[in-house]
Protein backbone atom coordinates (compact mmCIF):
# COMPACT_ATOMS: atom_id res chain seq x y z
CA UNK A 1 0.00 0.00 0.00
CA UNK A 2 1.32 3.69 -0.92
CA UNK A 3 -0.19 6.04 1.77
CA UNK A 4 1.55 9.50 2.06
CA UNK A 5 3.35 10.45 5.17
CA UNK A 6 3.10 14.62 5.14
CA UNK A 7 6.19 15.33 6.82
CA UNK A 8 8.47 18.72 6.70
CA UNK A 9 10.85 20.43 9.04
CA UNK A 10 10.31 24.24 9.33
CA UNK A 11 13.77 26.17 10.35
CA UNK A 12 14.35 28.53 12.48
CA UNK A 13 11.48 30.99 13.54
CA UNK A 14 8.72 29.14 12.37
CA UNK A 15 9.30 26.46 14.19
CA UNK A 16 9.04 28.39 17.57
CA UNK A 17 5.97 27.99 19.91
CA UNK A 18 5.55 31.52 20.23
CA UNK A 19 3.53 31.92 23.51
CA UNK A 20 4.30 28.10 24.94
CA UNK A 21 7.78 28.93 24.41
CA UNK A 22 10.29 31.33 26.35
CA UNK A 23 13.01 32.13 23.79
CA UNK A 24 15.00 35.10 23.54
CA UNK A 25 14.60 37.11 19.91
CA UNK A 26 18.24 36.72 18.07
CA UNK A 27 18.65 35.67 14.59
CA UNK A 28 19.99 32.28 13.79
CA UNK A 29 22.46 32.41 11.05
CA UNK A 30 21.70 29.23 9.83
CA UNK A 31 17.95 29.47 10.07
CA UNK A 32 15.70 30.84 7.38
CA UNK A 33 13.30 33.94 8.76
CA UNK A 34 9.72 33.85 8.01
CA UNK A 35 10.67 36.67 5.14
CA UNK A 36 12.98 34.50 3.93
CA UNK A 37 10.92 31.35 3.60
CA UNK A 38 7.28 32.45 2.66
CA UNK A 39 7.80 33.05 -1.10
CA UNK A 40 6.75 29.91 -3.41
CA UNK A 41 4.06 27.54 -3.58
CA UNK A 42 6.84 24.86 -2.35
CA UNK A 43 6.94 27.02 0.48
CA UNK A 44 3.25 26.82 1.03
CA UNK A 45 3.51 22.86 1.01
CA UNK A 46 6.13 22.55 3.09
CA UNK A 47 4.08 24.51 5.31
CA UNK A 48 1.27 22.83 5.67
CA UNK A 49 3.20 19.81 5.87
CA UNK A 50 4.82 20.62 8.74
CA UNK A 51 1.34 20.84 10.60
CA UNK A 52 0.60 16.72 9.71
CA UNK A 53 4.34 16.01 11.11
CA UNK A 54 2.52 17.40 14.27
CA UNK A 55 0.74 14.24 14.81
CA UNK A 56 4.13 12.29 14.97
CA UNK A 57 5.07 14.13 18.11
CA UNK A 58 4.97 12.75 21.36
CA UNK A 59 2.18 14.94 23.03
CA UNK A 60 -0.09 13.53 20.44
CA UNK A 61 -1.04 11.17 18.23
CA UNK A 62 2.62 9.61 18.29
CA UNK A 63 1.75 8.69 22.31
CA UNK A 64 0.83 10.32 25.50
CA UNK A 65 -3.05 11.89 24.14
CA UNK A 66 -4.10 8.53 24.46
CA UNK A 67 -3.34 8.13 28.14
CA UNK A 68 -6.10 10.94 28.49
CA UNK A 69 -8.56 10.08 25.76
CA UNK A 70 -8.46 6.34 26.26
CA UNK A 71 -7.12 5.14 29.92
CA UNK A 72 -8.77 8.35 31.71
CA UNK A 73 -12.34 7.33 30.60
CA UNK A 74 -14.04 3.90 32.29
CA UNK A 75 -12.40 1.82 29.51
CA UNK A 76 -9.08 1.62 30.37
CA UNK A 77 -6.61 2.61 33.18
CA UNK A 78 -3.03 2.23 34.05
CA UNK A 79 -0.58 0.04 36.41
CA UNK A 80 2.23 1.93 35.33
CA UNK A 81 5.23 1.77 38.06
CA UNK A 82 5.76 5.47 36.71
CA UNK A 83 3.29 6.13 39.85
CA UNK A 84 3.03 10.04 38.22
CA UNK A 85 1.99 8.75 35.38
CA UNK A 86 -0.14 6.24 35.84
CA UNK A 87 -1.81 8.97 38.82
CA UNK A 88 -2.87 11.31 35.67
CA UNK A 89 -4.95 8.79 34.79
CA UNK A 90 -6.63 8.76 37.74
CA UNK A 91 -7.56 12.39 38.29
CA UNK A 92 -4.55 12.59 41.22
CA UNK A 93 -2.81 15.24 39.98
CA UNK A 94 0.02 16.94 41.81
CA UNK A 95 2.44 18.87 39.44
CA UNK A 96 0.65 20.60 36.81
CA UNK A 97 4.01 20.91 35.13
CA UNK A 98 4.26 16.95 34.77
CA UNK A 99 5.96 17.20 31.05
CA UNK A 100 4.05 13.76 30.25
CA UNK A 101 0.86 13.61 31.55
CA UNK A 102 0.33 17.46 30.50
CA UNK A 103 2.58 19.96 29.70
CA UNK A 104 4.08 17.96 26.49
CA UNK A 105 -0.01 17.50 25.08
CA UNK A 106 -0.47 21.68 25.57
CA UNK A 107 2.59 22.28 24.17
CA UNK A 108 2.44 20.52 20.49
CA UNK A 109 -0.79 21.22 20.66
CA UNK A 110 -0.18 25.23 20.28
CA UNK A 111 2.70 23.78 18.36
CA UNK A 112 0.37 22.56 16.14
CA UNK A 113 -1.57 25.59 15.78
CA UNK A 114 1.41 28.24 15.49
CA UNK A 115 1.67 26.25 12.42
CA UNK A 116 -1.67 26.35 11.71
CA UNK A 117 -1.28 29.80 11.47
CA UNK A 118 1.88 30.69 9.77
CA UNK A 119 0.51 29.15 7.03
CA UNK A 120 -2.94 31.28 7.16
CA UNK A 121 -1.35 34.44 7.54
CA UNK A 122 1.87 33.87 4.92
CA UNK A 123 0.01 32.11 1.84
CA UNK A 124 -2.15 34.88 1.04
CA UNK A 125 0.44 36.52 -0.25
CA UNK A 126 2.16 33.70 -2.20
CA UNK A 127 1.20 33.77 -6.29
CA UNK A 128 -0.10 30.57 -7.20
CA UNK A 129 -0.45 29.34 -11.25
CA UNK A 130 -2.95 27.05 -9.38
CA UNK A 131 -5.73 29.21 -7.01
CA UNK A 132 -7.13 25.89 -6.46
CA UNK A 133 -4.60 24.50 -4.48
CA UNK A 134 -3.73 27.64 -3.36
CA UNK A 135 -6.82 27.60 -1.64
CA UNK A 136 -7.42 24.00 -0.67
CA UNK A 137 -3.84 24.36 1.15
CA UNK A 138 -5.48 27.17 3.70
CA UNK A 139 -8.77 24.75 3.66
CA UNK A 140 -6.01 22.20 5.64
CA UNK A 141 -4.78 24.05 8.31
CA UNK A 142 -8.09 25.57 8.93
CA UNK A 143 -9.30 21.84 9.90
CA UNK A 144 -6.05 20.80 11.56
CA UNK A 145 -6.38 24.43 13.68
CA UNK A 146 -9.97 23.12 14.12
CA UNK A 147 -9.04 19.64 14.87
CA UNK A 148 -6.51 20.54 17.18
CA UNK A 149 -8.51 23.42 18.97
CA UNK A 150 -11.46 20.38 19.00
CA UNK A 151 -9.61 18.25 21.34
CA UNK A 152 -7.58 20.85 23.89
CA UNK A 153 -11.29 22.96 24.31
CA UNK A 154 -12.12 19.37 25.73
CA UNK A 155 -9.07 18.43 27.77
CA UNK A 156 -8.16 22.15 29.21
CA UNK A 157 -11.77 23.91 28.03
CA UNK A 158 -10.72 26.93 29.10
CA UNK A 159 -7.75 28.22 27.47
CA UNK A 160 -5.84 30.99 25.31
CA UNK A 161 -7.26 31.13 21.91
CA UNK A 162 -4.51 32.25 19.43
CA UNK A 163 -5.55 32.94 15.49
CA UNK A 164 -2.25 34.93 14.39
CA UNK A 165 1.68 33.98 14.32
CA UNK A 166 2.74 34.23 17.90
CA UNK A 167 5.79 35.71 19.30
CA UNK A 168 7.20 34.85 22.68
CA UNK A 169 6.52 37.93 24.47
CA UNK A 170 3.00 37.70 23.58
CA UNK A 171 0.26 37.11 26.36
CA UNK A 172 -3.09 35.44 24.73
CA UNK A 173 -6.17 36.02 26.14
CA UNK A 174 -8.10 32.62 27.51
CA UNK A 175 -11.22 31.72 25.83
CA UNK A 176 -13.85 29.53 27.08
CA UNK A 177 -15.12 26.51 25.77
CA UNK A 178 -17.71 27.84 24.33
CA UNK A 179 -15.93 30.53 22.30
CA UNK A 180 -13.45 28.53 21.50
CA UNK A 181 -15.93 25.68 19.97
CA UNK A 182 -17.59 28.99 18.01
CA UNK A 183 -13.81 28.91 16.09
CA UNK A 184 -13.78 25.64 15.44
CA UNK A 185 -17.06 25.62 13.82
CA UNK A 186 -16.16 28.45 11.76
CA UNK A 187 -12.46 26.82 10.96
CA UNK A 188 -14.87 23.93 9.40
CA UNK A 189 -17.48 25.91 7.48
CA UNK A 190 -14.68 28.03 5.80
CA UNK A 191 -12.76 24.88 5.22
CA UNK A 192 -15.64 22.78 3.40
CA UNK A 193 -15.71 24.12 -0.24
CA UNK A 194 -12.33 24.30 -0.86
CA UNK A 195 -11.83 21.03 -0.11
CA UNK A 196 -12.06 18.48 -2.49
CA UNK A 197 -14.16 14.72 -1.58
CA UNK A 198 -11.29 12.84 -2.23
CA UNK A 199 -7.50 13.19 -2.76
CA UNK A 200 -5.28 11.00 -5.50
CA UNK A 201 -2.86 8.46 -3.98
CA UNK A 202 -0.08 10.35 -3.48
CA UNK A 203 -2.19 12.79 -1.52
CA UNK A 204 -4.62 10.37 0.35
CA UNK A 205 -4.57 11.81 4.47
CA UNK A 206 -5.37 15.20 3.67
CA UNK A 207 -8.45 16.25 4.98
CA UNK A 208 -12.21 16.12 2.44
CA UNK A 209 -15.54 17.35 2.68
CA UNK A 210 -16.37 14.52 4.46
CA UNK A 211 -13.53 14.30 7.07
CA UNK A 212 -14.86 18.10 7.74
CA UNK A 213 -18.33 17.60 8.03
CA UNK A 214 -17.36 14.18 10.48
CA UNK A 215 -15.60 16.63 12.77
CA UNK A 216 -18.39 19.16 12.22
CA UNK A 217 -20.88 16.30 13.77
CA UNK A 218 -19.03 15.43 16.38
CA UNK A 219 -18.37 19.24 17.11
CA UNK A 220 -22.19 19.55 17.31
CA UNK A 221 -23.00 16.61 18.89
CA UNK A 222 -20.70 17.41 21.84
CA UNK A 223 -22.53 20.96 22.16
CA UNK A 224 -25.87 18.91 21.95
CA UNK A 225 -26.94 20.56 19.34
CA UNK A 226 -28.59 17.77 17.38
CA UNK A 227 -30.11 19.31 14.13
CA UNK A 228 -26.71 20.78 13.48
CA UNK A 229 -25.04 17.51 13.96
CA UNK A 230 -27.51 15.65 11.74
CA UNK A 231 -27.34 17.75 9.17
CA UNK A 232 -23.76 17.13 9.37
CA UNK A 233 -23.91 13.59 9.07
CA UNK A 234 -26.75 13.80 6.29
CA UNK A 235 -23.73 14.93 3.66
CA UNK A 236 -22.24 11.22 4.63
CA UNK A 237 -24.38 9.48 4.95
CA UNK A 238 -27.54 10.58 2.40
CA UNK A 239 -26.48 13.45 0.44
CA UNK A 240 -23.29 14.42 -1.84
CA UNK A 241 -20.81 12.93 0.25
CA UNK A 242 -22.33 9.20 0.01
CA UNK A 243 -19.41 7.44 -0.35
CA UNK A 244 -18.77 5.92 3.14
CA UNK A 245 -19.76 2.53 4.03
CA UNK A 246 -18.92 -0.35 6.68
CA UNK A 247 -15.83 -2.84 5.54
CA UNK A 248 -17.07 -6.05 5.68
CA UNK A 249 -13.49 -7.07 7.70
CA UNK A 250 -14.11 -4.94 11.17
CA UNK A 251 -10.53 -5.90 12.11
CA UNK A 252 -9.15 -4.31 8.50
CA UNK A 253 -9.44 -0.71 10.85
CA UNK A 254 -6.85 -1.74 13.02
CA UNK A 255 -4.33 -3.18 10.73
CA UNK A 256 -2.05 -1.77 7.94
CA UNK A 257 -3.32 -4.09 5.48
CA UNK A 258 -6.41 -1.71 4.62
CA UNK A 259 -5.80 1.44 5.28
CA UNK A 260 -7.91 4.74 3.98
CA UNK A 261 -11.05 2.31 3.10
CA UNK A 262 -14.38 3.05 2.41
CA UNK A 263 -14.97 3.07 6.76
CA UNK A 264 -12.38 5.80 7.02
CA UNK A 265 -13.62 9.20 7.26
CA UNK A 266 -10.35 10.47 8.86
CA UNK A 267 -7.34 8.86 10.05
CA UNK A 268 -3.92 9.58 11.04
CA UNK A 269 -0.85 8.38 8.44
CA UNK A 270 1.77 6.38 10.26
CA UNK A 271 5.18 4.74 8.33
CA UNK A 272 8.09 2.98 10.03
CA UNK A 273 10.34 4.17 7.28
CA UNK A 274 12.74 6.55 9.53
CA UNK A 275 13.65 4.89 13.10
CA UNK A 276 14.26 8.23 14.82
CA UNK A 277 12.91 9.97 17.58
CA UNK A 278 10.02 13.04 17.81
CA UNK A 279 12.20 15.88 17.41
CA UNK A 280 12.82 18.23 14.08
CA UNK A 281 15.86 16.34 13.07
CA UNK A 282 15.64 15.12 9.16
CA UNK A 283 15.09 11.28 10.83
CA UNK A 284 12.63 11.94 13.06
CA UNK A 285 10.04 8.99 13.12
CA UNK A 286 6.92 9.14 11.78
CA UNK A 287 5.14 6.29 14.02
CA UNK A 288 3.08 5.62 16.50
CA UNK A 289 3.93 4.47 19.92
CA UNK A 290 0.43 3.92 21.08
CA UNK A 291 1.08 -0.16 20.27
CA UNK A 292 4.77 -0.21 22.60
CA UNK A 293 2.75 2.00 25.67
CA UNK A 294 -0.51 -0.32 25.86
CA UNK A 295 0.62 -3.92 24.41
CA UNK A 296 0.59 -6.98 26.90
CA UNK A 297 3.58 -7.68 29.81
CA UNK A 298 6.50 -8.44 27.92
CA UNK A 299 5.34 -7.21 24.72
CA UNK A 300 5.72 -3.76 25.80
CA UNK A 301 5.56 -1.17 28.64
CA UNK A 302 1.82 -2.37 29.61
CA UNK A 303 1.43 1.27 30.99
CA UNK A 304 -1.96 1.02 30.00
CA UNK A 305 -4.43 -1.73 30.12
CA UNK A 306 -8.30 -2.07 29.72
CA UNK A 307 -10.66 -2.66 32.15
CA UNK A 308 -12.53 -6.27 32.25
CA UNK A 309 -16.20 -5.09 32.32
CA UNK A 310 -15.78 -4.58 28.35
CA UNK A 311 -15.19 -8.37 28.11
CA UNK A 312 -18.13 -9.03 30.13
CA UNK A 313 -19.94 -6.30 28.33
CA UNK A 314 -19.26 -8.21 24.99
CA UNK A 315 -20.65 -11.33 26.52
CA UNK A 316 -23.58 -10.32 27.39
CA UNK A 317 -25.56 -10.61 24.50
CA UNK A 318 -24.39 -14.08 22.07
CA UNK A 319 -24.66 -13.37 18.51
CA UNK A 320 -27.19 -14.90 15.68
CA UNK A 321 -24.42 -18.37 15.68
CA UNK A 322 -24.70 -18.25 19.24
CA UNK A 323 -21.28 -17.21 19.58
CA UNK A 324 -19.81 -14.03 21.31
CA UNK A 325 -19.38 -11.34 19.51
CA UNK A 326 -16.31 -11.42 17.16
CA UNK A 327 -15.78 -8.04 17.72
CA UNK A 328 -14.30 -8.93 20.91
CA UNK A 329 -11.60 -10.98 19.30
CA UNK A 330 -10.50 -7.98 17.70
CA UNK A 331 -10.81 -5.14 20.24
CA UNK A 332 -9.20 -7.20 23.58
CA UNK A 333 -6.31 -9.45 24.68
CA UNK A 334 -7.66 -11.02 27.88
CA UNK A 335 -7.16 -14.12 29.54
CA UNK A 336 -9.83 -16.77 27.92
CA UNK A 337 -9.25 -15.03 24.41
CA UNK A 338 -7.71 -18.72 23.35
CA UNK A 339 -10.27 -20.38 25.13
CA UNK A 340 -12.91 -18.23 23.32
CA UNK A 341 -11.23 -17.82 19.97
CA UNK A 342 -8.70 -19.62 19.41
CA UNK A 343 -6.12 -16.60 19.35
CA UNK A 344 -2.66 -17.30 20.87
CA UNK A 345 -2.04 -14.59 23.34
CA UNK A 346 0.98 -12.33 22.31
CA UNK A 347 3.16 -14.36 24.75
CA UNK A 348 0.66 -17.75 25.71
CA UNK A 349 2.66 -18.43 28.31
CA UNK A 350 2.76 -15.51 30.65
CA UNK A 351 0.60 -15.60 33.46
CA UNK A 352 -2.34 -13.77 32.92
CA UNK A 353 -4.73 -12.41 36.27
CA UNK A 354 -8.41 -13.48 35.34
CA UNK A 355 -9.66 -9.75 35.47
CA UNK A 356 -7.20 -8.69 33.24
CA UNK A 357 -7.19 -6.86 29.55
CA UNK A 358 -5.26 -5.18 27.36
CA UNK A 359 -6.22 -3.26 24.28
CA UNK A 360 -5.99 -5.09 20.91
CA UNK A 361 -6.47 -2.54 18.33
CA UNK A 362 -3.53 -1.07 16.87
CA UNK A 363 -1.67 -4.24 17.78
CA UNK A 364 0.79 -5.97 15.07
CA UNK A 365 0.23 -9.50 16.46
CA UNK A 366 -1.11 -10.26 13.38
CA UNK A 367 2.41 -10.74 11.69
CA UNK A 368 5.18 -10.42 14.68
CA UNK A 369 5.37 -10.88 18.35
CA UNK A 370 6.75 -7.92 19.78
CA UNK A 371 6.26 -4.14 20.03
CA UNK A 372 8.43 -1.00 19.29
CA UNK A 373 8.05 2.78 18.97
CA UNK A 374 7.43 2.19 15.04
CA UNK A 375 4.34 0.80 14.15
CA UNK A 376 3.29 2.13 11.12
CA UNK A 377 -0.59 1.38 11.38
CA UNK A 378 -2.77 4.38 11.16
CA UNK A 379 -4.93 5.89 13.26
CA UNK A 380 -8.61 5.69 12.43
CA UNK A 381 -9.51 9.12 14.37
CA UNK A 382 -13.11 9.35 12.41
CA UNK A 383 -14.75 6.31 11.02
CA UNK A 384 -17.89 5.97 9.88
CA UNK A 385 -19.52 3.05 11.96
CA UNK A 386 -18.74 6.14 15.17
CA UNK A 387 -20.71 8.13 12.51
CA UNK A 388 -23.85 6.18 11.94
CA UNK A 389 -24.07 5.55 15.97
CA UNK A 390 -23.75 9.12 16.65
CA UNK A 391 -26.66 9.81 13.78
CA UNK A 392 -28.61 6.99 15.92
CA UNK A 393 -28.12 9.36 18.59
CA UNK A 394 -29.14 12.38 17.44
CA UNK A 395 -31.99 11.17 15.63
CA UNK A 396 -33.11 9.91 18.98
CA UNK A 397 -32.45 12.97 20.91
CA UNK A 398 -34.77 14.32 17.95
CA UNK A 399 -37.75 12.38 19.02
CA UNK A 400 -37.19 9.95 15.95
CA UNK A 401 -36.27 6.97 18.53
CA UNK A 402 -37.94 4.75 15.57
CA UNK A 403 -36.04 5.91 12.56
CA UNK A 404 -32.65 5.32 14.63
CA UNK A 405 -32.94 1.99 15.14
CA UNK A 406 -31.85 0.88 11.12
CA UNK A 407 -28.13 2.61 11.79
CA UNK A 408 -27.34 0.80 15.22
CA UNK A 409 -28.93 -2.03 12.73
CA UNK A 410 -25.99 -1.40 10.03
CA UNK A 411 -23.06 -1.46 12.79
CA UNK A 412 -24.83 -4.94 14.39
CA UNK A 413 -25.25 -6.29 11.18
CA UNK A 414 -21.74 -6.62 10.58
CA UNK A 415 -20.87 -7.77 13.89
CA UNK A 416 -23.49 -10.72 12.94
CA UNK A 417 -25.44 -9.59 16.00
CA UNK A 418 -29.45 -9.50 15.87
CA UNK A 419 -31.49 -6.42 14.52
CA UNK A 420 -31.62 -4.18 17.88
CA UNK A 421 -35.46 -4.54 18.30
CA UNK A 422 -35.77 -8.09 17.97
CA UNK A 423 -32.18 -8.20 20.49
CA UNK A 424 -34.05 -6.10 22.82
CA UNK A 425 -37.56 -5.00 22.25
CA UNK A 426 -38.28 -3.91 25.74
CA UNK A 427 -36.53 -0.77 24.35
CA UNK A 428 -39.12 0.26 21.77
CA UNK A 429 -39.46 4.13 21.28
CA UNK A 430 -38.20 5.17 25.16
CA UNK A 431 -35.64 7.77 24.49
CA UNK A 432 -33.78 6.88 27.55
CA UNK A 433 -33.92 2.93 27.41
CA UNK A 434 -32.18 3.75 23.71
CA UNK A 435 -30.17 6.25 24.91
CA UNK A 436 -28.97 3.37 27.55
CA UNK A 437 -28.00 0.59 24.58
CA UNK A 438 -26.65 3.04 22.64
CA UNK A 439 -24.11 3.73 25.36
CA UNK A 440 -23.41 0.06 25.27
CA UNK A 441 -23.49 -0.65 21.66
CA UNK A 442 -20.55 2.61 21.48
CA UNK A 443 -18.50 0.50 23.51
CA UNK A 444 -18.87 -2.54 21.64
CA UNK A 445 -17.78 -1.16 18.29
CA UNK A 446 -15.50 1.55 19.40
CA UNK A 447 -13.93 0.68 22.25
CA UNK A 448 -9.99 2.22 23.00
CA UNK A 449 -10.41 4.32 20.07
CA UNK A 450 -10.32 7.57 22.13
CA UNK A 451 -13.89 8.64 21.49
CA UNK A 452 -15.45 7.02 25.44
CA UNK A 453 -14.31 10.45 27.24
CA UNK A 454 -15.61 12.74 25.01
CA UNK A 455 -18.53 10.14 25.17
CA UNK A 456 -19.04 10.66 29.00
CA UNK A 457 -18.96 14.35 28.35
CA UNK A 458 -21.20 14.64 26.19
CA UNK A 459 -23.77 12.26 27.86
CA UNK A 460 -23.45 14.61 31.29
CA UNK A 461 -22.26 11.36 33.17
CA UNK A 462 -19.37 13.44 34.86
CA UNK A 463 -21.57 16.22 36.22
CA UNK A 464 -23.39 14.89 39.09
CA UNK A 465 -21.81 12.59 41.97
CA UNK A 466 -24.49 9.93 41.19
CA UNK A 467 -23.52 9.52 37.86
CA UNK A 468 -20.01 9.75 38.87
CA UNK A 469 -20.50 6.88 41.36
CA UNK A 470 -22.44 4.57 39.23
CA UNK A 471 -19.02 5.08 36.56
CA UNK A 472 -16.80 4.19 39.81
CA UNK A 473 -18.48 0.97 40.17
CA UNK A 474 -16.62 -0.42 36.61
CA UNK A 475 -13.59 1.63 37.41
CA UNK A 476 -12.43 2.42 40.53
CA UNK A 477 -10.23 5.17 39.48
CA UNK A 478 -13.31 7.38 39.29
CA UNK A 479 -13.50 7.45 43.35
CA UNK A 480 -10.82 10.10 42.89
CA UNK A 481 -13.13 12.07 40.61
CA UNK A 482 -14.12 15.61 41.56
CA UNK A 483 -17.48 16.61 40.13
CA UNK A 484 -17.14 20.09 38.61
CA UNK A 485 -12.75 19.99 38.62
CA UNK A 486 -12.13 16.53 37.41
CA UNK A 487 -13.64 16.77 33.98
CA UNK A 488 -11.12 19.36 32.69
CA UNK A 489 -7.25 19.01 33.10
CA UNK A 490 -5.51 21.94 34.73
CA UNK A 491 -3.39 24.13 32.80
CA UNK A 492 0.36 23.50 32.84
CA UNK A 493 1.49 25.43 35.75
CA UNK A 494 4.01 27.50 33.80
CA UNK A 495 1.79 29.11 31.43
CA UNK A 496 -0.24 30.44 34.18
CA UNK A 497 2.64 31.91 36.11
CA UNK A 498 3.87 33.33 33.08
CA UNK A 499 0.59 34.76 31.82
CA UNK A 500 -1.28 36.76 33.49
CA UNK A 501 -4.18 36.76 30.90
CA UNK A 502 -4.65 33.08 32.29
CA UNK A 503 -6.46 31.83 35.28
CA UNK A 504 -6.15 28.52 36.23
CA UNK A 505 -9.20 26.14 36.09
CA UNK A 506 -11.45 25.61 38.87
CA UNK A 507 -10.66 23.98 41.74
CA UNK A 508 -7.22 23.34 40.65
Amino acid sequence: MKKILLYSTLLGAMLFLGSCENELEQENPNALTTSQFWLSPSDAEAGVNSIYAMAYKDGLWARWIYFRLDLTSDEGFSKSPWIELADWTRFKYVNFNFWEGNVVTYRDTYKAIFRCNQVLANVPNIEFTDATRKESILAEAKFLRALHYFYAAELWENIPMVLTPSLPTDLPMQATKEEVFTQVETDLNEAFNALPTSWDANNVGRPTKGAVKGLLAKLYMQQHRWSDAKTAMDYLISGQGVSYSLVSNYKDNFTDANENNSESVYEIQFGNQRLGGTGEDATAAVSSNRAQFFAPRGIGWSDGQARHWVVDLFKEEPNLNGGIDERLRHTLFYAELEADFGDLIYNRHWQWDADEAFFRKGQRDYYRTNEDYYSQVNYRLIRYADILLMYAEALNELGQTSEAYQYVDMVRARANMAPLATAHPEIGNSHDLFLARLKKERVLELCGESVRWLDLKRWGDLETQAKVDEIATRDADFNNFVVGKSIRMPLPLSEVQNNPNLTQNTGY
